[in-house]
């Protein structure tokens, strides 16, 4: 399913449940917003993003704990779950979604490039993902994008109850 397809779908699920989105965005920065603003009518269930690239913000902006960002820099899931969190409250959303990792081409804090991690924050609660993507930096940060967004396609229609 194509990055299109996967918007397409959240912001369905969206609209049949009330919900809304806001996203966090460092590795990918940005790409993700462009894919869900990108399908006509968005405006009705995407709330907005954050592009937190630099770590400070990541406290600053989004909430992240200083002392997680200090021990363990801005990869790790833990930072991302609470990214996705932050941005929620931030911007007064149902779901948030967040990215951060290694794009490349270097290594960064000891983390090897293709290191991603990925949340889901909602009413349910906040799941995090950690898939190990590959290529080069492009190709890392558009997998991220189409990891998160079936992340939250699936977090959301495991979410719905069943008749």
């Amino acid at each position: 399913m194509t990055d299109h397809e996967l918007a397409v779908r959240a912001h369905e699920a969206l609209r049949s449940r009330g919900g809304t989105l806001a996203v966090a965005e460092s590795l990918t920065g940005g790409l993700l917003a462009a894919a869900l603003v990108d399908v006509p009518g968005a405006s009705a269930t995407f709330r907005g993003s954050v592009t937190a690239y630099a770590t400070e913000l990541k406290a600053s902006v989004l909430g992240v704990d200083e002392g997680l960002l200090a021990v363990y820099g801005p990869v790790h899931p833990v930072v991302a779950g609470q990214m996705a969190e932050g941005v929620c409250r931030l911007l007064g959303a149902t779901y948030g979604i967040a990215t951060t990792g290694v794009a490349g081409p270097d290594p960064q804090d000891g983390q090897p490039v293709g290191t991603v991690h990925l949340a889901v924050a909602g009413p349910e609660g906040t799941l995090v993902s950690s898939p190990r993507l590959s290529g080069g930096r492009a190709r890392i940060r558009h997998g991220a994008v189409t990891a998160a967004l079936e992340l939250f396609v699936g977090r959301l229609r495991a979410a719905t109850p069943t008749t």
